[in-house]
């Protein structure tokens, strides 16, 4: 064999040998049950039956802390009467947790002259909350999750009204708990995607596999006898998140740890994101940008607030993990393993680059969190005070922690460059949740004309939907619908939108057709289903108005919408004895509402019960004083009796 063809074939040899293993180890570095949609979850007690040492550790930290039935073991509350009272004085009602046997319910109540004239009583079936900051209530009607209106801070240990519910937006027990708050404080549950808040089962904590990702194929591999010493060489049949890189870290803790405006991709939903993973794959997380008040921080923005330091934005190797230990709880973790993190970078602990003075530092026992970490009050939970994660040099000064000078826009923390329909979903949110103002509008229209890409047309147009229904535009709204047909639209808020921009137009024959698509696709949307019945209701549709509203009421007989419209079906139908039945259950379930205390006046003065008319219609006057309706009644029945 000539020499030369020797050579060549010793090249592509030596070719083939130099490619051949990286491809192998590129292909065996491949986490296996990240992107495997077979590989499924098993659930925290088969995890433990290996990892018995790590699960009780684990159970003890705020993540396996995190939600719980509602035992007087898991409460960190204090049911004294001196502590066990809460007032809203501006909805005027009472608000007093208390044990029945080893039940806990909540009661609302509301006095006038000290007599009790209200009184709704609720049972609690959860418990959000390690009890390290809050204990939060959560009670199931039918599978529908709704949060009750107080929390026990446990560090100021005092009742108070829940975060969110204070100054007038007290929504009584109406919150829903949604998946989105579901998938963040618990393990993933098994939720019904045609509603906003129905679950068929719950977890009772977050659990291993938020972490690792779903177990089945380690589990498969190990019982079959594949073992895996992985103090050589990585078990890649489940996510170990020490062996990600520094940014894939950061992506399974910011999963919930980057508390803001978190957008999903199309067809993406809460339960996609896999360690192992960009989170960007799934959503991308926004966060306001202020001028002052930069020790202003959200309590679960950890990762929003260390990338804002210089430590991290330096290293370019600093995760959750270089602190911490997520199987062990910070309660348990001994000072030293923070301290020595600093060390480990800042010349080690004779800490030589601190300017600070000696007897300070001795002082403070040479504890670099003190100083660079201190704790601070959240904007969003009262009454808790956090480790802000914003490592600085200094204390931030009176001028620089004093209030807000400026809106600069919000920030994607998970995605240096989102695209412009994600930014214009991302101002809708942020407008829609928390700070309704035209401006983030205008901001939503500004990125939406900025989407020049193929498919821009069509998802541009449910968001410009969106953007004109909050503008609260209805003709624009319905404009943009005009080349739609509903059966052929798959989304139901969309649906719905289109439903109510007509109705607000006086259409309602034109509406109609939307909310039926709305609640097609979304069933068990309890408000979806009561703007479809009231549509039907508008049109003289009452045989089926009435099978929507009896549908929702087996759903849950507390809804209140329902109970009010059954009652005022009932009452023109002349069945006045179930009609009032309805009545005073809304009347029960939200004493102020303005539609039941027109329908109980009606009712009263049809027959011929003239002061308890004129008792409700002074009732909805306390409440809405400008309320021309009940003006008008007032004034008619004052005329005639």
């Amino acid at each position: 064999m000539p020499v030369r063809f020797i050579r060549s074939s010793l090249l592509i040899l030596v070719a083939i040998a130099l490619i051949y293993p990286t491809f192998y180890c590129n292909k065996q570095q491949t986490w296996l049950n990240v992107y495997d949609t077979g590989v499924h979850y098993v659930g925290m007690a088969t995890c433990r039956s290996c990892h018995e040492e790590v699960y009780k550790t684990f159970s003890q930290t705020g993540m396996g802390r995190s939600f719980g039935l509602a035992t007087k073991e898991k409460s960190a509350a204090d049911f004294t009467p001196e502590h066990a009272l809460v007032y809203d004085s501006v909805l005027n009602y009472y608000y007093k947790p208390f044990w029945q046997n080893d039940s806990l319910h909540i009661m609302e109540f509301r006095l006038e002259h000290g007599d009790t004239v209200h009184k709704l009583v609720h049972t609690i079936n959860y418990i959000v909350g390690s009890g390290q900051h809050t204990n939060s209530h959560i009670f199931n009607v039918n599978g529908y999750l709704y949060q009750a209106p107080i929390t026990f801070y446990t560090q100021k240990h005092k009742w108070d009204l829940a975060p969110g519910f204070e100054k007038g937006a007290n929504s009584r027990f109406g919150r829903m708990i949604e998946l989105e708050c579901m998938s963040c404080h618990n393990g993933y549950p098994q939720f019904n995607a045609e509603s906003e808040n129905k679950f068929s089962q719950v977890q009772l904590g977050i659990d291993c596999e938020r972490c690792h990702g779903p177990g089945s194929l380690h589990v498969t591999e190990k019982l079959a006898g594949h073992i895996v010493d992985t103090s050589k060489t990585p078990d890649y049949t489940i996510v170990n998140p020490r062996r990600l890189s520094t940014e894939l870290q950061n992506n399974v803790c910011q999963r919930c740890h980057l508390q803001g405006i978190a957008v999903l991709n199309d067809n993406k939903s809460f339960f996609d994101f896999r360690p192992g993973m960009r989170l960007s794959e799934v959503m991308n997380v926004f966060m306001p940008e202020y001028e002052g008040a930069r020790d202003k921080m959200i309590m679960a923005s950890h990762v929003e607030r260390m990338k804002k330091s210089n430590c991290y934005i330096q290293s370019g190797k600093m995760s959750c993990i270089t602190c911490h230990n997520p199987h062990v709880s910070v309660k348990f973790t001994p000072r030293s393993q923070y301290i020595n993190a600093c060390s480990g970078c800042h010349a080690g602990a004779d800490q030589k680059h601190c300017t600070e003075k000696e007897a300070v530092r001795q002082a403070q026992g040479n504890d670099c969190v003190t100083c660079h970490m201190p704790h601070n009050s959240s904007i969003d939970i009262p009454h808790v005070a956090v480790t802000d994660h914003y490592i600085r040099r200094r204390p931030l000064s009176d001028t620089q922690a004093s209030k807000i000078t400026a809106f600069f826009g919000l920030q994607c923390f998970n995605n240096d460059h989102p695209n412009a329909i994600t930014k214009a979903r991302a101002y809708i949110e942020f407008h829609e949740r928390y700070a309704p103002t035209g401006a983030l509008l205008d901001s939503a229209l500004f990125y939406l004309d900025q989407d020049k890409s193929k498919e821009a047309g069509a998802l541009q147009n449910k968001d410009l939907i969106r953007v004109y229904f909050l503008m609260n535009d209805p003709a624009k709204v319905t404009a943009l619908a005009s080349g739609l047909q509903p059966e052929n639209l798959s989304d139901a808020w969309t649906a719905y939108r289109i439903g109510e921009s007509y109705t607000r137009l006086g259409k309602n024959d034109a509406a109609l057709a939307w909310f039926a698509r709305a609640v097609s696709l979304w069933k068990y949307s309890l408000d979806f289903e009561n703007k479809y019945g009231t549509c039907l209701l508008s049109l003289g549709k009452t045989d089926e108005a009435l099978k929507v509203f009896r549908f929702i009421l087996d759903e849950n007989p507390d809804n209140i919408s329902a109970n009010t419209n059954l009652g005022f079906i009932c009452m023109h139908s002349g069945d006045m004895n179930t009609a009032r039945n309805y009545q005073l259950a809304a009347a029960t379930l939200d004493p102020d509402n303005r539609q039941n205390l027109i329908n109980m006046a009606v009712w009263s003065y049809t027959m011929n019960r003239y002061d308890d008319a004129r008792k409700a219609i002074e009732h909805l006057l306390h409440k809405y004083p400008n309320d021309e309706q009940a003006q008008a009644m007032l004034q008619d029945l004052n005329a005639k009796h």
